[in-house]
């Protein structure tokens, strides 16, 4: 069932591309199936036995929320569906923790990733209502740390899927604040739901 569940998230994210291009309807009905792959593809691989796995459904579930959050165009449900991926990348935390995560590569790679994160602050700055420039800045700081303990890890997996996760939300970001388009979604989703699907698939290939 696990291969079947990962099937439906690839179908479905292709059709949410073409949703994505004009067709509303579409675009709202095949986002939480691509999702709800993901979560199936997390509980049949086992993750409600382990305590990593737990954390990892928790940060998936969340990341789901986020996503029918998104569907939504007003700020409210916006600013809702950051709120779910922040916490969301707090259950990563905790779970990349249970792994292990080595105390000085860890701290390596958060210098880096903070640099790489004030930059992206200081590109989205002039973009940002006033509203929005603490909310911003507190998701950039968690999702920073999340990437830099995924790196700490030392597990090849672990960190491919941070670091996309990563990369797709800076295609939010432009999205939402620079330049809306197309563009952004055809490389970023793809790469949001491989994270997504990868971490869920570390369930099964970690244990």
């Amino acid at each position: 069932m696990t291969w079947v569940f990962t099937a439906i998230t690839l179908l479905a994210l292709l059709v949410l591309l073409v949703g994505e291009r004009g067709n509303e309807t579409l675009r709202n009905l095949a986002k939480p199936v691509a999702s709800a792959g993901f979560l199936g593809v997390g509980f049949t691989a086992g993750a409600l036995d382990t305590t990593y796995g737990s954390w990892i459904f928790l940060g998936l579930a969340l990341g789901a929320v986020g996503d029918v959050l998104l569907l939504g165009a007003s700020r409210t449900a916006f600013v809702g569906g950051l709120v779910a991926f922040l916490l969301g990348h707090v259950a990563y935390v905790v779970a990349f923790g249970i792994l292990g995560s080595d105390a000085r590569a860890t701290l390596v790679a958060a210098g880096i990733v903070a640099v790489i994160g004030a930059l992206v602050f200081v590109w989205l700055r002039p973009h940002l209502e006033h509203e929005m420039v603490a909310a911003v800045a507190a998701y950039i700081l968690v999702i920073s740390v999340m990437l830099s303990v995924a790196i700490g890890t030392g597990v090849p997996l672990v960190i491919v899927a941070a670091g996309a996760f990563y990369l797709s939300d800076l295609s939010v970001a432009r999205d939402r604040f620079v330049a809306a388009g197309f563009v952004n979604r055809v490389w970023g989703l793809p790469l949001y739901y491989g994270a997504q699907l990868l971490l869920a698939w570390s369930v099964l290939l970690l244990a």
